[in-house]
């Protein structure tokens, strides 16, 4: 049976399944290309996430 915590896992792959969504130059972030800035920005994120569904399935046990 497929828990509700697993569905946060979606939030990376769905921000990166289509290129075409970040793969622009603007806006910039200290002189870095949007797409640059924003694979490093969700390195961090995804990790944040993989630690929360981690977290709250020993919170059950």
């Amino acid at each position: 049976m497929l828990r509700a915590r697993y569905l946060l896992l979606l939030v990376p792959f769905l921000a990166y399944l289509d290129p075409a969504l970040y793969n622009h130059i603007e806006p910039r972030l200290f002189g870095f290309p949007f797409f640059y800035w924003y694979q490093l920005l969700m390195v961090p994120v995804t990790s944040l996430l993989i630690a929360c569904v981690l977290f709250l399935g020993r919170a059950r046990r």
